[in-house]
């Protein structure tokens, strides 16, 4: 190779990771959650979403229940994490607490997982549907895991972006239960 081929790549690729890093430094911060959706103190949103046996399932069925609704997909690896323990709390406060799962996935690979890890508590499924829902529920970064407590008379209470972890959730859910 001469010597002015190697540095024109040399300069091109130089000038490619530059760009590259310039465009990652002055990336704008994903707007916090509840900027361009329902914030802490709103009322719920409604949503409309079909579960793993085929029904179509509302916010309105909620209607009165202490909801935890939590935004998830099956390749999204915090989202993965945080399932067992939301099973347990599941279970740990039924009665008391409705878990609720939205997935942005399709339902195979939702139902195979749900299966997988024995997840009991309801679990809905959509594609650009869930995006919207989950923008007006306060999630604008359209990040995931996006969780939501939601008290009984449908206001929202707690919103977290990001896995959740036992210590965070159980201060809120004792203040809520």
């Amino acid at each position: 190779m001469s010597r002015t081929l190697l540095l024109f790549i040399l300069v091109a690729v130089t000038g490619l990771a530059g760009g590259v890093g310039l465009a990652f430094l002055t990336r704008p911060e994903p707007p916090p959650v509840g900027v361009n959706g329902a914030a802490v103190g709103d009322p719920r949103p409604p949503f409309r979403h079909g579960s793993l046996d085929g029904t179509w399932v509302s916010a309105d069925d909620f209607k009165d229940q202490l909801m935890l609704v939590n935004f998830w997909a099956t390749w999204c690896a915090p989202c993965r994490r945080e399932m067992p323990l939301l099973q347990d709390i599941s279970l740990t406060h039924a009665g008391e607490l409705t878990v609720i799962g939205i997935a942005i996935d399709d339902p195979g690979p939702v139902r195979d997982f749900v299966e997988e890890l024995g997840i009991s508590y309801p679990v809905l499924v959509g594609a650009a549907d869930v995006l919207a829902t989950q923008r007006a529920w306060g999630n604008s970064a359209g990040a995931l895991p996006y969780t939501v407590l939601v008290d009984r008379e449908g206001i929202i209470r707690w919103q977290h972006l990001g896995e959740v972890t036992a210590d965070e959730l159980a201060p809120i859910l004792d203040q809520w239960l």
